[in-house]
């Protein structure tokens, strides 16, 4: 059996309880920023939303730990991919101690230029460079056209691996780039001084956990980790049955047209290799769903690999080793760096499940229902009494798949999301002009089975001065699936009440509310899984009575009875 407490090439093994240390002291450190940043922050898009993630990456860019709530996309693998283009525009010899660096350009993040890495070196010992602290965060406005721009040069400010600190001394110049390059000066400048102060926190923290145990030691330990990651990983490839798997979902549209999209997917495993396969994946798009090859399909990839993996298993670039890509320029998640990706990760929730859903042959015991696979999402933006321009985004939580031990989970943030939060409605309130009229669970809204999926959400917002909403909602033709012989789920929805007339609403991208106008959310639930009849009386009685399933459903869904009583009988 391999020693994985000494690092190939190395006679000079790290104690396994210092390798322990080390490993969850840089994650308690990510984590501390992570904290800190949603203590600091101007925006609540930030503090409150968490759209976000903190991250440590080695000398190279790989990664070796981050924060366990970050927004899975950003540190797989934005940062790195940040970090590298850093180091090949400047080389290591011009990256100086007290430098920072920014980065939110297209063609080396493949994402929205509102994803911006910023990141600075961590230095030890006598001055050797051990790695960057990097954080990732949506920068709230970066200008661009409102609604979206048909190409990625109308979406914003586009930043290149360019410095906003060099040597611990701010360039004014690029502060004053950024600050009028937006439409929220206040909140942005306060986001990016909450981000920064992070990563000199979180670099200095780091140093002095490498200088505590020295220089050499923490090197070695950080190359354990690694390998021990890719260990656990090349374990659990092992123990799926060979073969090749593959499922296709599909996108209702891309936002420039009404085809669905194709989302093919084929899985195959081999040996201790799992190779991702997404050379049947749908076209490059003319709307603002494109990804890069590294923050699309690599990002997509990786953060489905890593929920089959489970949360015993820490993130880092161990994890990814025995992963393998095919993915050919030129489709959605492999754009040219020109391509439109305002909403860049709109397909990511639906291609993470999908790659999840090839493998339920294989995983049967593991692999879900399809969750509701949508970001539900609403911008609404407009200007207030004194001219400023406010500008602020909602999203919907709905229900994840049942699987086979339980009901599914839920409401929710998607599997593209990690942990965002809902933003507090009267916080929404305190700084819009809207009313929250009504949130609940959405009853019905579940895929049936042995075990049920979880619920949906429904949300209604009552318009109280003249704005315009940006609405982002998908799958609504192609609702979550079940597994096992489970049900589907009921597709999300929204709706618009204006002087009591109702209409479906899609994919706007600017429609003009009024006062007095409702716009209603309803997110999807989670697919069932197992056959419904299995599902025990009393289980079927508890969602009644809970609320969670009407009569009509349960006699629709379950076959069963209910009495004048409310009682569920067959």
């Amino acid at each position: 059996m391999q020693d994985l407490t000494r690092h190939p090439g190395s006679d000079l093994a790290v104690d396994p309880i210092t390798i322990e240390v080390i490993r969850h002291g840089l994650v308690a450190i990510t984590n501390q920023i992570d904290a800190n940043i949603k203590r600091t922050a101007f925006s609540p898009y930030i503090y409150e939303y968490n759209d976000f993630a903190v991250a440590l990456s080695g000398p190279d860019g790989e990664l070796i730990a981050q924060c366990t709530g970050g927004m899975p996309p950003f540190v797989a693998d934005s940062v790195g991919m940040a970090v590298r283009d850093g180091l090949a525009v400047y080389g290591r010899a011009r990256l100086h101690a007290g430098d920072v660096v920014l980065c939110n350009h297209a063609a080396v993040q493949g994402q929205h230029l509102n994803n911006t890495v910023m990141y600075t070196p961590i230095h030890a010992g006598d001055g050797a460079l051990i790695g960057f602290f990097a954080i990732n965060v949506h920068w709230i406005d970066i200008g661009g056209a409102v609604p979206r721009s048909p190409d990625i040069f109308g979406e914003g400010l586009q930043l290149r691996s360019i410095k906003l600190v060099a040597r611990g001394e701010p360039i004014e110049e690029v502060y004053r780039i950024i600050e009028s390059n937006t439409r929220q000066p206040d909140e942005l400048m306060g986001d990016i001084a909450a981000q920064l102060a992070g990563c000199l926190l979180g670099r200095d923290l780091t140093a002095a956990l490498a200088d505590k145990y020295g220089v050499a030691t923490f090197r070695r330990a950080v190359a354990l980790i690694l390998d021990q990651s890719e260990a656990a990983a090349r374990a659990l490839i092992r123990a799926m049955p060979d073969g090749v798997y593959t499922a296709e979902t599909f996108l209702d549209n891309d936002r420039s047209g009404e085809e669905p999209l194709p989302i093919r997917v084929t899985v195959t495993v081999k040996g201790e290799e799992l190779v991702v396969d997404y050379s049947q994946m749908a076209d490059e798009v003319k709307g603002p769903i494109n990804s890069g090859y590294f923050g699309g399909g690599q990002t997509t990839a990786r953060v489905a690999f890593k929920y089959l993996m489970g949360a015993g298993e820490m993130a880092n670039e161990g994890t990814f080793r025995p992963l393998r890509l095919i993915l050919p320029p030129g489709k959605i998640l492999s754009a040219a760096p020109s391509a439109p990706m305002g909403n860049y990760s709109t397909p990511f929730p639906t291609v993470i499940d999908t790659v999840i859903r090839a493998l339920a042959p294989a995983l049967p015991q593991r692999v879900g229902g399809g969750h509701f696979g949508t970001h539900a999402g609403i911008r609404f933006h407009g200007q207030r009494e004194d001219g400023s321009f406010f500008g602020t985004h909602d999203s919907g939580h709905g229900g994840w798949g049942a699987c086979s031990t339980h009901d599914g989970g839920g409401p929710f943030r998607t599997m593209a999301h990690g942990d965002t939060r809902i933003i507090p409605l009267e916080l929404q309130e305190a700084i819009l002009p809207i009313r929250i009229e009504e949130f609940a669970l959405r009853a019905d809204s579940a895929g049936a089975g042995t075990f049920r999926g979880g619920l949906g959400l429904s949300k209604t917002y009552r318009i109280l001065a003249p704005l315009r909403v940006q609405t982002n909602l998908d799958r609504t033709a192609f609702p979550p699936w079940g597994v096992q012989g489970g049900g589907e789920a009921k597709p999300g929805c929204f709706t618009l009440l204006r002087h009591g007339e109702r209409k479906s609403v899609g994919k706007e991208k600017g429609l003009a509310l009024k006062p007095g106008d409702l716009l209603c959310v309803e997110t999807a639930g989670g697919g069932g899984y197992g056959i419904a009849s299995a599902r025990p009386l009393a289980a079927i009685q508890r969602d009644l009575d809970a609320g969670y399933i009407s009569r009509a459903g349960a006699e629709r869904d379950y076959a069963v009875k209910i009495g004048p009583d409310g009682k569920a009988s067959r």
